[in-house]
C-alpha cells in the first residue's frame, strides 16, 4: 500500500528471452509462503526448501539445482543470479521503491483531524496518516503518508517514521528511524544495483523501542517486532527480520536481514545475529556474542562464534 505498483504484466513481457508453454499474467512479487497463482516468487536458499515445496506461486525464480523442489504446476524460471533477476522484476513493478524519496505532502497536524492526539512543536504528517486516541507525538517528528498508529502510542522527539503499522500502547523514544529502505543491493562493477524494498514495518502492541534505534522495512516481506518486546538504545534491525513476543534486546545489538527470532528471547548488548538464521523460543544470548548458525529452543549461548554456555565456560 505504500508503493506505486504497475498493472499486471505477462511473463513473456518480463522475461523476453524465455519461452513459456503457459504465459501467465503476473500481478505481484511475493515470498514463497504467501504467493498465489498470480504472483511470481523467488527461491535461492536451501533454507527455504519446506516453503518451496508448498508454495502456491504461479511462477518462481530459482537455480537449476533448487528448482526441483518447486511444485510441478509452478512455472520455473531458471536463473544464474536469482537476486539480480528478482531486483529486475521488482524494478519493473515498483520503479520508485529503490530510493527513499522524501514525502512532499507533509503538513502540520490540525486539531480538527486529530482531536484526541497531542503533538509537540514542528511535527509533520503525510497524507492518510491514522493516529489512535490518547497518543502523543513529540517535537520535530516526521510521520510519512499512510502510516498507522494505534491507541495510546507515545512517539518521542526527532523520529522519522514511514511505511509502518504501529499497534496500541507502543512506546518509541527519541531519535529513531523506522521503515526506511534497508541495505539491499547487487554488487556490480562501478555501479551497484539497488534492490527496491516494498515491505513495511509492523510493531505490535505494547512494544517499547528505545532511543536511536533503526528498523528497516522489509524487502519483499515485512519486518516485524512482536508484542511486548523491548529494544534498548541503538539496536539495528535489518530488512525482513521477525522478532517474536516478550523479547528483551540490549543496546547495540545488530540483526542481519531475514533472521527470525522466537518468543521470550533475551540478547545481551553488542551481540550480532547473522542473516537468514532461526533463533528458537526461550533462548538467551550473551553480550558480545556472534551468532552464525541456528539456535534451538531453550538454549543459552555465548562467545564468537556463539556456543552453549557450558562449552564457552570450559574454554575460557
Amino acid at each position: 500500500m505504500f508503493f506505486i505498483k504497475k498493472k499486471p504484466i505477462k511473463l513473456s513481457k518480463i522475461f523476453t528471452k524465455n519461452k513459456f508453454e503457459k504465459d501467465l499474467l503476473i500481478k505481484d512479487i511475493k515470498t514463497l509462503d504467501v504467493a498465489t497463482k498470480t504472483d511470481i516468487s523467488f527461491f535461492e536458499n536451501i533454507r527455504y526448501k519446506e516453503l518451496a515445496l508448498k508454495t502456491k506461486a504461479g511462477a518462481c525464480l530459482s537455480t537449476e539445482k533448487l528448482s526441483k523442489f518447486l511444485p510441478k504446476d509452478c512455472i520455473k524460471i531458471i536463473s544464474k543470479n536469482v537476486l539480480y533477476d528478482l531486483t529486475y522484476v521488482l524494478k519493473t513493478y515498483y520503479p520508485f521503491a529503490d530510493i527513499d524519496y522524501p514525502d512532499t505532502y507533509l503538513f502540520k497536524p490540525s486539531k480538527n483531524k486529530y482531536p484526541k492526539v497531542r503533538f509537540g512543536n514542528n511535527v509533520l504528517l503525510g497524507k492518510n496518516v491514522k493516529i489512535g486516541k490518547q497518543s502523543f507525538v513529540g517535537s520535530n517528528t516526521v510521520i510519512e503518508s499512510g502510516v498507522r498508529l494505534g491507541k495510546n502510542v507515545s512517539i518521542g522527539s526527532n523520529n522519522h517514521i514511514k511505511n509502518c503499522f504501529i499497534g496500541d500502547n507502543v512506546v518509541i523514544q527519541s531519535g529513531c528511524k523506522i521503515g526506511l529502505r534497508g541495505f539491499g543491493f547487487i554488487p556490480i562493477k562501478d555501479n551497484n544495483l539497488k534492490m527496491p524494498h516494498i515491505g513495511k514495518v509492523i510493531i505490535e502492541k505494547n512494544a517499547d523501542i528505545a532511543s536511536g534505534c533503526t528498523i528497516d522495512r522489509g524487502s519483499v516481506s515485512d519486518t516485524i517486532i512482536g508484542k511486548n518486546t523491548y529494544l534498548d538504545n541503538q539496536v539495528h534491525i535489518a530488512h525482513n527480520v521477525k522478532i517474536g513476543n516478550n523479547c528483551m534486546i540490549a543496546g547495540q545489538v545488530g540483526f542481519a536481514g531475514s533472521c527470525t527470532i522466537g518468543n521470550n528471547v533475551s540478547i545481551g548488548g553488542q551481540a550480532g545475529i547473522s542473516g537468514h538464521l532461526k533463533i528458537g523460543n526461550n533462548v538467551k544470548i550473551g553480550g558480545g556474542s556472534g551468532v552464525v548458525k541456528d539456535i534451538e529452543d531453550n538454549q543459552i549461548v555465548m562467545g564468537y562464534p556463539a556456543v552453549p554456555l557450558k562449552e564457552f565456560l570450559k574454554k575460557n
